[in-house]
């Protein structure tokens, strides 16, 4: 091994990435951002009836 190839202080060089926190995380099944200013008619339309869906899912999901 040459210099600067040990493994004894491998992890000391890492860098951390920051975290959301826990009490900012929302959690509803969606992982996507988008700007709503950039979505066409169709698309509008889409999001439209996904919620529709997600709505009747809740309230079968309910009885």
């Amino acid at each position: 091994m040459t210099r600067g190839q040990s493994k004894k202080h491998k992890e000391k060089n890492d860098a951390k990435l920051s975290q959301t926190p826990a009490k900012d995380i929302v959690e509803d099944g969606r992982d996507v951002e988008f700007a709503s200013e950039f979505a066409d008619q169709e698309y509008r339309e889409a999001q439209k009836r996904a919620n529709a869906a997600d709505e009747r899912a809740k309230q079968h999901k309910q009885h």
